[in-house]
């Protein structure tokens, strides 16, 4: 295939660096170094924090990323990692912070949150059956990646998919605990197993690298090389499947 083209959704960890968030087209980011091994090109459709339901809003959302649909060759669903950390303040509550008014009162909760964060997630993940509460519970995310596969495969429908394994972190902003983890990898794994899903395992790929410090120093973003590894492996995913 001629310079395949490879749909991105994806969160922070597929912008972001070891030290600060980089533009979409740098070609350090893992999305850009699985396209180039592969002679392609990755258009990237994320943000920071976003889950697969912030995926399935920009699907159905953003024209930008209907122009794309008819050119597609692979799609790869780097999304449900963020679903899986500890929030304390129940998600829809969480997302209304930046709304709040006026600029004084938003500051002082949005301190406050990320203040009590950390010592409230320790505590869920202590005392709560499967650890208290996350961002997204582990049926929604996979329900969201079910209807962002389901979306562009109605208009490329030969086309391969991949999915991604939730990653680890080690970052203080979340007390450092990942209970929602587990529940998280075997939701993905039955879902990709029912849908012929391709997984790349996150955790496998770049956890030696988070958990020993090596990325970046908030404890959830990843170093270059990590970048490199998951890149590589992605394309090896899809290499066959595109041929």
């Amino acid at each position: 295939m001629n310079r395949p083209l490879l749909l991105v959704l994806g969160d922070s960890l597929s912008f972001h660096g070891p030290e600060r968030a980089e533009p979409a087209d740098d070609p350090r980011l893992w999305p850009n170094v699985a396209a180039a091994a592969l002679s392609g090109r990755a258009e990237l459709v994320a943000g920071i924090g976003w889950t697969a339901r912030h995926a399935w809003h920009a699907i159905t959302h953003d024209p930008r990323v209907w122009t794309l649909f008819p050119h597609v060759d692979a799609l790869v669903l780097a999304v449900g990692g963020m679903d899986t950390l500890p929030s304390p303040l129940p998600t829809a509550l969480r997302e209304l912070i930046p709304a709040l008014r006026p600029d004084g009162l938003r500051r002082t909760v949005r301190t406050g949150y990320r203040r009590a964060q950390p010592a409230l997630a320790r505590a869920f993940a202590a005392t709560l059956p499967g650890g208290g509460p996350v961002a997204l519970p582990p049926h929604l995310t996979v329900r969201h990646l079910d209807l962002c596969r389901s979306a562009v495969l109605a208009i490329r429908p030969d086309i391969p998919v991949v999915a991604v394994l939730p990653p680890v972190h080690r970052a203080a902003d979340y007390g450092a605990v990942h209970p929602g983890r587990p529940a998280a990898e075997r939701a993905t794994r039955a879902w990709a197993a029912r849908t012929g899903t391709a997984l790349l395992d996150l955790r496998a790929l770049v956890g030696e690298h988070v958990l020993a410090g090596r990325g970046n120093p908030d404890g959830m973003h990843w170093g270059w090389s990590a970048h490199g590894d998951v890149g590589r492996a992605c394309a090896e995913l899809l290499r066959p499947r595109l041929s």
